[in-house]
């Protein structure tokens, strides 16, 4: 089973240069989209063979998750079941015979941490969340999670010790994530690869300097462990800010 997450920037600006080719060059089970930026009825995607799941913000042209399946889910559950973070379009989970499927966009911290305290809420209620699901059956989720959690997960943690996405309180919220019985499954594979990242401002020339970070993610509870096959970063493929991100397993 092949699954694919990729923080888009704006799928209906992204659908105007590559989308459709990547979409269909890695021709995966499950296809999730973070930052879609758009309403319903905003875009008709004709995707034969694909059952798809969106969740919208309110706000206009910001936020917003999809999830494109060959395979349709049981249950479809939109966001958290909680008010306060369900504004926002941030999550689809996809329930199945065998495991939940589910599709994540962090909130930002944003400039001086000012959302900090509601990223800390935020992070609270979405392990809850997780553990609820995990003790029916095994989780894999993805997506951007807006943190970079290791220094080789950044090019220049030195300098963005206080930054949104390599805060202290940031990165031990998903230390504690993974205590949790949860597993990093690119560092499964690879714990000590350096300079591959899946994000990359667009200022600085970061991309061609390769000055990026790795806050995109394939996550799965501890009982998938023997079935994980490979994990990987799609550093060459462009079209947003963020590179798809890829988890083979056995399902």
């Amino acid at each position: 089973m092949k699954l694919i997450s990729w923080n888009v920037n704006g799928l209906r600006a992204i659908m105007k240069k590559n989308f459709m080719e990547v979409f269909n060059q890695l021709d995966a089970d499950f296809f999730c989209l973070q930052e879609t930026k758009l309403q319903a009825g905003q875009i008709e995607m004709d995707l034969p063979g694909y059952y798809q799941y969106w969740n919208y913000a309110e706000k206009k042209g910001y936020s917003g998750t999809a999830i494109f399946t060959k395979h349709e889910a049981l249950s479809v559950h939109y966001g958290l079941g909680m008010e306060e973070h369900d504004q926002e379009g941030r999550l689809i989970t996809l329930e199945y015979q065998d495991y939940y499927v589910i599709t994540c966009y962090t909130p930002n911290s944003q400039n001086e941490l000012k959302r900090l305290d509601y990223r800390m809420t935020w992070e609270e209620a979405f392990l809850n969340y997780l553990n609820q699901l995990k003790a029916k059956k095994p989780v894999i989720f993805c997506g951007d999670l807006n943190v970079a959690h290791e220094n080789i997960d950044l090019k220049n943690w030195k300098t963005n010790q206080k930054n949104a996405g390599f805060s202290p309180q940031e990165r031990e919220k998903f230390s504690i994530l993974l205590d949790n019985g949860y597993i990093d499954t690119f560092r499964y594979f690879y714990p000590d690869l350096e300079g591959v990242y899946s994000w990359w401002s667009y200022r600085f020339n970061a991309r061609k300097n390769n000055a990026g970070w790795r806050i995109d993610y394939f996550v799965v509870s501890d009982d998938l462990k023997n079935q994980l096959i490979d994990a990987k970063i799609w550093t060459e493929i462009t079209g947003s800010d963020h590179c798809p991100v890829e988890l083979d397993i056995s399902l």
